[in-house]
Order: C-alpha cells, then structure tokens, then sequence
C-alpha cells in the first residue's frame, strides 16, 4: 500500500528518481546535541523516547529534475547523516521528517542544485559502491574518498526481508515523508518525499568513518543500536515551502 502524506497545495514534483539499495546504520543520540540543530517550527520526534540519527547509502537511479533527465546526473551513489523531526500543521495533522546534517554525491552540479533548491548540507566527494543485491541476503557497502583516504558504511542482511511492522523502529526510521531544512534567515522549508513502504532486512553493519567524513557526532563512535538494508523504490520529491513564521 502506498504511504504517502496529504499533498502541498500547489503539488509540483521537483525530482523523481529510483532509490535502490538502501543501508541504514542507526545510533541512539544525545538530545541535547541534536536540540541546536532543529529547524524552526519543527521538533525532535523520538522512537520510544530516544533520539535517533541514522547513516544512510544508497543508489539514486533514473534521476529527473522537472522531468527532465540531466545527461550523466542520472544513477549515483549518496550516503547521508540524518535525524528526525516532527511538525503539528493548524489541522492538528502530524507531519514526520528529517533534517539532513550531511549529504555526500560524486557529482558537483548535484550538490550544487541541492545547496541552491533547498539549502542542504551537500558536498561533492569521490565515491563508489559494492551490491551484491540476492533476494535472499543482499550485502551492500558504499565508500567515500574525503582528508586523504576512503571511508565506509557496510551491512549484510541477517534474515530474509520483510514490510517495517507498524509501530516498529523499522517504520520509524524508513517512514518518514517530510524533509525540513533550516536557511540563512532562520527560517524553515519544507518538502515532501512520496514512496511506498519499503521491504527491510535486518542486518549486521559498520560506520567507518573519522569522525569529521560526516558529522563530529559524538554518537558515531558507539556501537549501532540497529542496521537495516531495504530494498527502495520509486520516490518524487516536491518542491520546498517557505513555513510561515
């Protein structure tokens, strides 16, 4: 069944790609580190009263902006570093989110449209990626070239797939269909990501990261509270809206 929040008014699809491949390290974090960066109007949502920060790989592929394919912009790896939010709009509708503290892409001109678009934390870097994709037990790895040497996340599923159960960290951390960015001016945007619930294996993985190739994070260093791989899907991504203050 497709999971999708209630449209923007007007409703108008920035980016459509294939998010395939999907590797998700996940830490429990200090809330008061994450506090100063919650954009305006929005606040942390927690799972279970913890603070979650996720590192996240995965292939974006049969990009389009505007429905228009960019030559040789189009299948790209991305690792990111997010954590989540929550924003209660006037009709008392809970809008579940996240805010990205880093985003890595091989390509220049991505990062560039992505700074310009929505104010995101993009940096090109050099990056490669190893799928070996079986339905049975995939094993994913993606690795970024940042201060003279390459980083990782890996994981390799432990049991066979199946849909995030309602309620579960699985959901929580793969069902959120709102993006917040914070902007120079202190105020806030807001953008919706439309896909259909993913399939997830339950995994074992590492972050190997310094701890400046993402985020000094101080969580980073712990062991991962859980590791998933989900299989991805199809994905739009609406144009940002400027919240009100």
């Amino acid at each position: 069944m497709l999971r999708v929040s209630p449209a923007l008014d007007p409703r108008r699809a920035f980016l459509t790609a294939q998010w395939r491949h999907l590797v998700m390290v996940n830490y429990e974090a200090d809330p008061a580190w994450l506090l100063p960066q919650v954009p305006a109007g929005t606040t942390l949502d927690l799972w279970q009263g913890k603070a979650l920060v996720s590192a996240v790989g995965f292939r974006f592929l049969e990009t389009r902006v505007l429905g228009v394919p960019v030559p040789f912009h189009r299948d790209f790896d991305e690792v990111n570093l997010r954590f989540y939010v929550r924003r209660e709009v006037p009709d008392g509708q809970l809008r579940r989110g996240v805010v990205f503290l880093r985003e890595l892409v091989p390509r220049a001109a991505i990062a560039v449209v992505a700074r310009l678009a929505y104010n995101e934390p993009y940096r090109r870097v050099s990056m490669r990626s190893e799928i070996l994709a079986g339905d049975e037990r995939p094993r994913v790895s993606y690795s970024w070239r940042m201060e003279g040497r390459w980083h990782g996340i890996t994981a390799e599923a432990m049991s066979s797939s199946q849909v995030a159960g309602e309620g579960s960290e699985e959901q929580f951390i793969t069902e959120h269909y709102w993006g917040y960015t914070a902007q120079r001016d202190g105020s806030t945007v807001e953008y919706e990501v439309a896909h259909p619930s993913w399939r997830v294996w339950p995994a074992r993985g590492t972050l190997d990261a310094d701890p400046d190739a993402l985020r000094r994070l101080p969580c980073l260093s712990h062991t991962p509270r859980s590791v998933l791989i989900a299989d991805g899907s199809a994905v739009t991504v609406f144009s940002p809206v400027r919240l009100r203050r």
